[in-house]
């Protein structure tokens, strides 16, 4: 219910302020389960992506999201709860398993499950490699992959920006056809075919999006930035 009404309420100020560029709706089924696969350059992704879709969607975000203090911490929690975004813990891990399960059990429901195979935003306006927990939900729900590309929310609303900018930007979303993964199906153990299903997936973004690639996880590019060693992926 709180979803249906937070959407009611900011989808007239998106369309009126920022008077987003929006396409390929029609590829996200109206019915059944399926994976939304997007990049995310932004904390904005969360508005401006299900803004034009007429389901809604249900993301996995990080836990960081449900553990701030304060009058902001409460805010924030509050309104991804109402929203629907399911905590995922990102130590890898036990808490991948979880996170996993969390999405099929979103998919056996017959949703739409958001999901950013990067894992997080990006430091820059560029497409990172992206982890392979979504090749392993997609070929073990059998659910399709509809590839999803955010346009212009990093410029609208980068890391560390609280306001997004009003003037000079229109952001969006494009929806690419749904991914024929089938000749994978079975396969869900193999490391290397979730590797190559997951870049499957990540070039569909980038044909959508037109970003560079970077064959770099965005969580070491963020680490290097900050002058932290980068900490080794499991690739979950």
């Amino acid at each position: 219910m709180f979803w249906w009404v937070v959407k009611a309420i900011l989808a007239p100020i998106i369309y009126m302020v920022w008077r987003p560029r929006n396409s390929g709706m029609e590829n996200v089924p109206k019915e059944g389960p399926a994976i939304l696969a997007s990049n995310h350059l932004s904390f904005a992704d969360h508005f401006f992506g299900p803004v034009p879709v007429r389901r809604r969607i249900v993301f996995l975000g990080k836990r960081e999201y449900f553990t701030g203090t304060g009058l902001k911490g409460l805010i924030a929690k509050g309104f991804m709860t109402g929203v629907g975004v399911i905590p995922l813990d990102r130590t890898g891990g036990k808490a991948s398993e979880e996170a996993l399960a969390t999405g099929l059990r979103v998919l056996h429901e017959g949703k739409l499950l958001g999901i950013y195979p990067e894992g997080t935003r990006v430091p820059d306006n560029r497409l990172y490699k992206g982890k392979t927990g979504v090749a392993r939900l997609a070929l073990e729900s059998k659910a399709p992959v509809i590839p999803m590309a955010m346009i212009n929310t990093f410029e609208l609303m980068p890391s560390g920006k609280v306001i997004p900018r009003v003037r000079g930007i229109r952001p969006g979303v494009r929806f690419g056809k749904p991914l024929d993964l089938s000749e994978y199906y079975g396969r869900e153990e193999d490391r290397a075919v979730l590797r190559e299903v997951t870049d499957k997936i990540m070039h569909s973004i980038q044909e959508l999006s037109g970003q560079e690639y970077v064959d770099k996880y965005a969580a070491d590019a963020k680490a290097e930035l900050s002058g932290r060693a980068p900490r080794a992926d499991d690739e979950d």
